[in-house]
């Protein structure tokens, strides 16, 4: 299934190259900058994955990080 976003976008080329015309003539107002993100929440973020990984792998045997290893490779290779 395709995936979709969730706002609409021109897809007609004509349409875009009006867009385009009208913003950089000034007629049309520029689209707005997405809001900034909290640092205090990516530092949280990024501190627990780079603890997560680590972790899991001291937690884990090598048998059962080989079959997860196979598996990630049986589903990355088997779509061929």
């Amino acid at each position: 299934m395709r995936k979709r976003s969730s706002k609409r976008k021109e897809t007609d080329p004509n349409v875009r190259a009006f867009l385009a015309v009208q913003r950089a003539t000034g007629q049309l107002p520029a689209e707005p900058e997405p809001p900034a993100k909290n640092p205090h929440a990516v530092a949280l973020g990024k501190l627990g994955g780079l603890k997560g990984g680590a972790a899991r792998a001291k937690r884990l045997s090598a048998k059962k990080r080989r079959e997860i290893a196979k598996k990630a490779a049986r589903a990355r290779w088997g779509r061929i």
